[in-house]
């Protein structure tokens, strides 16, 4: 009996529990970091809502969630974890882990991607009246849009050795097939297969990226 064929069932589970964590905690990290990364943008100095002490508590949060190593938090955030997913092991329970690591991360890439849009649009947006959450919604955004989607495939594809380092810890996917057999069963095979699955999700979101981003460049 080949490899591919003993494991398959667990490998096609893997793949899937794998793909699950990476894009449910993509959607979650962007449905919270992008009103946080739009929020250091708008109250620093001299922008549309500065505020200075909110930005700077932004700021400091942001930078302490950053400076702890994932694997870390991982156990740091377990009792949350449990509250929230009623476990402490699973895809679901490591996608609570994976937001929470991932969501500082993409309120830096979107901040990083608004800072380029020009001062001058939000200046002329400005004096034709347009509010704040206009000029966010309508020229912040949509300027930096090619940006935001680049940074997007950055955050799914850091996702993907997030969700592989949870897999130490019982998060599930390939990273749990590649510690369980691969590690301490000395399948050094399986190892191989987990890293060519790894390898090719991470290759086929960059080229989705990076054709969704040159896309949207054109049309803007």
């Amino acid at each position: 009996m080949s490899l591919l064929t003993e494991f398959s069932d667990i490998l096609i589970k893997g793949t899937l529990d794998s793909l699950y964590m990476i894009f449910a905690s993509t959607f979650f990290s962007y449905l919270f970091g992008l009103p946080l990364g739009i929020a250091l943008v708008v109250t620093g100095d001299n922008h549309i809502m500065p505020a200075k002490h909110v930005n700077r508590v932004l700021e400091t949060v942001v930078n302490i969630v950053r400076s702890v190593p994932f694997i870390i938090l991982i156990i740091a955030v377990m009792p949350f974890t449990r509250m929230v997913a009623g476990t402490s092991i699973g895809p679901k329970a490591a996608i609570v882990a994976l937001v929470i690591g991932a969501t500082p991360f993409v309120a830096r890439l979107v901040e990083s991607s608004l800072k380029e849009v020009d001062k001058g649009i939000i200046e002329a947006a400005t004096s034709m009246g347009c509010s704040k959450f206009e000029i966010i919604y309508k020229v912040m955004v949509p300027e930096s849009m090619p940006s935001l989607i680049m940074g997007a495939s950055i955050t799914t594809i850091t996702l993907v050795g997030y969700s592989a380092m949870a897999g130490v810890l019982g998060g599930g996917g390939l990273g749990d097939i590649a510690i369980r057999y691969g590690y301490y069963r000395y399948e050094g095979e399986l190892m191989v297969v987990t890293i060519i699955l790894l390898v090719a999700i991470v290759q086929g979101i960059q080229v989705i990226g990076n054709k969704w981003s040159k896309k949207i460049n054109h049309l803007n």
